[in-house]
């Protein structure tokens, strides 16, 4: 064969080559960029899964914290009159089941109110989730640290955080509620989301790479989506059992005030209005209903003590919400409430 045909002949079998060279580039590119769009919708979605539910914990553990510190700043009230009675009877330690519930003193009750009466104070211009903060390390705990701290002079508003800028993000692991820290599970998942969208970025540029290099760099952002998404999987489920747990607590706590506040009312009435200051001339009734104001102050201090979130030993790991903790709570509040 002449030279200029079998020249002719490689040089159309090169043409052929690099056709079929150029599909199968073309198809890694358009398959990479699909894949690297999957990935950014998945990702999206994954962060907006995250922030509509760490925004409904956050406003659920608000409510939850307010609760709390509207019934130990209501206890002041209870304190002054209690006080009053004369010959009062020292009421038996109340047991609820197998639990006993520790007694707490008016002055106890009175510092609780005080510190409380603070805080809420200053919850008008703190920042979204400090009342979550309370409630997540224990209002009352919170409280009687808030009376410590103004009494020294200390600024009030330095006060949200120390017990916790927002609840939620302060619960999740490494940094704790004290410090008012996302810790190491959050930054984790926020560097991932970072990370990918530097990722995107890029992506634009690499069109000029082989569609080899692309498929790499899709199967990079994929790996960056999976690590962030098991992230944002592992802190929706904590925030989950939080606002879940948050809810079920602030409705027993709610049930709970209920019966106080009108049995409180009954002994206000009595002592405060009728200035009938000497127990011997309590009625039976008087007597009975002073008595379950006691049990029902006892229980809901008990309960404003509870921290819903326990901090974790390692920083690596995200706290944990006490689930059964709350339950048994509830459980006592039951109990007491069908008692009465």
């Amino acid at each position: 064969m002449p030279i200029p045909f079998i020249v002719g002949a490689i040089a159309a079998a090169s043409a052929i080559a690099g056709v079929g060279a150029g599909v199968k580039g073309a198809m890694k590119i358009k398959g990479a960029n699909d894949t690297i769009k999957n990935a950014k919708a998945r990702n999206d979605q994954n962060i907006k899964r995250f922030e509509e539910l760490n925004q409904a914990t956050t406003a659920e553990m608000d409510a939850l914290g307010k609760e709390e510190l509207e019934i130990i700043k209501s206890f002041q009230e209870f304190a002054e009159t209690y006080e009053k009675i004369k010959n009062k009877p020292k009421f038996a330690n109340i047991n609820i089941g197998d639990t006993e519930l520790p007694t707490y003193s008016p002055e106890d009750l009175k510092n609780a109110s005080i510190g409380a009466s603070v805080l809420l104070g200053g919850l008008g211009g703190a920042a979204v989730g400090t009342a979550g903060g309370f409630a997540a390390a224990g209002a009352t705990t919170a409280a009687v640290m808030a009376l410590g701290t103004a009494s020294t002079g200390t600024a009030i508003a330095s006060l949200s955080g120390v017990a916790a800028t927002n609840a939620t993000l302060a619960a999740i692991g490494g940094g704790s509620i004290a410090a008012g820290g996302g810790g190491m599970a959050l930054g984790s998942a926020l560097l991932s989301g970072a990370t990918l969208g530097v990722g995107l970025l890029a992506a634009g540029i690499i069109f000029n790479f082989t569609g080899s290099k692309l498929e790499d760099k899709a199967a990079e952002v994929e790996r960056q989506v999976d690590k962030a998404e098991a992230q944002i999987n592992k802190i929706c489920t904590f925030l989950s059992s939080l606002k879940n747990t948050a809810t079920a607590y602030l409705g027993s706590l709610r049930k709970v005030k209920s019966i106080y506040k009108n049995r409180m009312g009954i002994l206000y009435d009595v002592v405060q209005v009728q200035e009938k200051t000497d127990w011997n001339d309590f009625t039976d009734a008087e007597k009975k209903n002073t008595e379950s104001v006691v049990r029902l102050v006892t229980l809901l201090y008990s309960m404003c003590k509870l921290q819903i979130v326990k901090k974790a030993t390692e920083k690596e790991e995200l706290d944990t919400v006490q689930i059964l903790a709350a339950d048994e709570k509830i459980r006592q509040a039951d109990t007491l409430l069908n008692n009465l």
